[in-house]
This record gives structure tokens, C-alpha cells and sequence, in this order.
């Protein structure tokens, strides 16, 4: 039998998710159970000892995804540069072009 069989993806995959499961089951098995009645006030949030009214901070992330997609697209941009080959003249000026789409939506991204 070769031994890179083994090796396949679907293999691989069925032998690790065999493991995963039979951790689970043994994890499962040697969890705390809790026994009697639950403590009073279990279903109510931890806030340091003072009473938790309702949700305290609410974040706001309104600023925070313009500056996520411009940091993916500077990335992927410089990622399709940097992965031009030097001695195809044709292939630089579609880098050139990608490029150039990237600085059109960079510039729509930061118009809004």
C-alpha cells in the first residue's frame, strides 16, 4: 500500500475529524456536572458587584471599516505587484491597470 495515501486531503481530513470527535467525546465525559439546585441569580450579568442595567458600552465600528478595506486592498494590491514577473512587458501594464483600479476605489472609499 503506498504510504502517501495517507497523506491526501480527504484522508487527512477524515482521520483528523475522527480525533476531534473522539476528544469530544472524552471531554465530554470527563466535564463538570453541576449537582442541586443553581445558585441565585445565575441568570444575571457580572458587572464588578454593581447592579447591570441593560447593555452598558455599545462600540461603534463606523470608522473602523473604511480603514479595514483600505488596508485589504492596499495589501492585496501589493501583493499583485510584487508578484509580476520582471521579464513580461504585457503582464506589467495589467499590474498597471490593477493599480489603477485600486487608487479609483481607494478614492471612492474615502469620498463617503
Amino acid at each position: 500500500m503506498n504510504s502517501s495515501i495517507w497523506l491526501s486531503p480527504p484522508v487527512a481530513f477524515g482521520i483528523l475529524f475522527a480525533v476531534s470527535a473522539l476528544l469530544s467525546l472524552l471531554g465530554g465525559r470527563l466535564a463538570f456536572r453541576r449537582r442541586g439546585p443553581k445558585p441565585s441569580g445565575s441568570g444575571k450579568g457580572y458587572a464588578c458587584g454593581e447592579d447591570f442595567k441593560g447593555h452598558g458600552a455599545q462600540p461603534d465600528y463606523s470608522s473602523f471599516f473604511p480603514f479595514a478595506f483600505f488596508f485589504t486592498i492596499l495589501h492585496v494590491v501589493a501583493l499583485a505587484v510584487a508578484s509580476v514577473p520582471a521579464v513580461n512587458a504585457g503582464i506589467f501594464a495589467i499590474a498597471a491597470v490593477y493599480c489603477a483600479g485600486a487608487v479609483i476605489g481607494l478614492s471612492v472609499l474615502q469620498r463617503r
